[in-house]
């Protein structure tokens, strides 16, 4: 994928203001009395896209990759988008919302794991087994 950038002008001091997800170079041009600042933004590519998604849901769906709604494949989901956020919080230890997220997004997982042990236990293993959970 081709990597776009995108010039804009200072909006104010804070760089950030401009797109939170996106990564922020700064730009000075020098003209003969005139320093002007704009911040250069390069689009980062996301790390759960289309088909990364349809991947997760043929394997762990039921009935293929249109098979979004089944707790086998959002259990996966969840576990993949866990890890994602993990990583990222090891680097950044002090960013308090990703961390309250990751929390909310393991709770669900585990409702869904309780639900699926409640109902089938043996899909409820095997999603375990399958996704490596210590469960």
């Amino acid at each position: 994928m081709k990597k776009k950038y995108y010039l804009c002008s200072r909006i104010s001091e804070n760089p950030m203001h401009l797109r939170m997800s996106a990564v922020v170079i700064k730009a000075v041009t020098h003209s003969k009395d005139v320093i002007s600042q704009h911040y250069l933004i390069k689009n980062k590519t996301m790390y759960l896209d289309k088909a990364k998604k349809a991947e997760i849901f043929a394997q762990h769906g039921k009935n293929g990759a249109t098979d979004t709604g089944s707790p086998e494949s959002q259990i996966a989901l969840f576990t993949y988008r866990i890890k994602h956020l993990t990583e990222h919080l090891k680097q950044n230890h002090k960013d308090h919302a990703t961390a309250r997220s990751l929390t909310m997004l393991v709770g669900k997982r585990r409702k869904l794991l309780k639900y699926l042990y409640e109902r089938d236990i043996n899909r409820y293993r095997a999603i375990v087994k399958a996704l490596g959970l210590r469960k």
